[in-house]
């Protein structure tokens, strides 16, 4: 019997690769595929997937925000998340939202298909290299609390504005008004009680949030 898997990616080429790498192992089968969180809620509930593989950062409510609806729905859902960002930051909150295993879109081509199986078999997987990188220092822990209270779009806005963005790119990348690209702004420099997108560029580097 196949492993079901539904790919969410929002760009095609993406999907076609890693659709081409999962069609050379015969247990596995691709069954749909989504470029955005709210399409991959409502296929996962029409089609229900063994396994979804997905990425975090897209347009609409983003991949966090999906994982966490879809584990609300179904306590018993096997995520795993591919993603280009490999900080711990972004491992921690996947998880805490509900996925199952987290894999670097960098990582050896057998790590999916490995990674796959062993979701499916009910044990969590998180690539091995990912799992060293860490924060340390007692003098960043309130500031790491207050991250941790982001929601998952707070979240992707802060990452985006310490890597210099500009609110209406935000605003279009991730497929909000302008307007609530800037409420979250205020609300993200008002919780870290900064008042520069230069400072938020520096807690970020600082957690090895953002690599510059």
């Amino acid at each position: 019997m196949s492993i079901k898997v539904i790919l969410v990616d929002d760009h095609a080429v993406v999907r076609a690769g890693f659709k081409m790498l999962l069609s050379t192992d015969e247990r596995i089968e691709v069954i749909a595929e989504a470029e955005r969180g709210e399409q991959a809620i409502q296929l996962y509930c029409e089609q229900q997937p063994d396994v979804m593989v997905m990425d975090i950062s897209m347009p609409g409510i983003g991949g966090l925000e999906a994982i966490r609806r879809i584990c609300e729905r179904n306590k018993a859902a096997k995520i795993l998340v591919f993603s280009v960002h490999e900080q711990q930051a972004f491992v921690e909150r996947a998880l805490n939202a509900g996925a199952k295993g987290f894999i670097s879109k960098n990582s050896a081509a057998n790590i999916l298909i490995e990674a796959i199986q062993c979701i499916m078999q009910g044990e969590n997987y998180i690539e091995a290299r990912l799992k060293t990188v860490s924060v340390t220092g007692m003098e960043k822990v309130e500031l790491q609390k207050v991250i941790d209270t982001f929601a998952p779009r707070e979240f992707d806005v802060f990452i985006l504005l310490a890597k210099g963005n500009t609110g209406r790119k935000i605003a279009e990348e991730l497929c909000l008004s302008y307007k609530t690209v800037a409420n979250y702004s205020t609300q993200i420099k008002k919780k870290l009680n900064v008042s520069t997108t230069a400072e938020l560029a520096h807690i970020s580097l600082l957690y090895g949030i953002v690599n510059h």
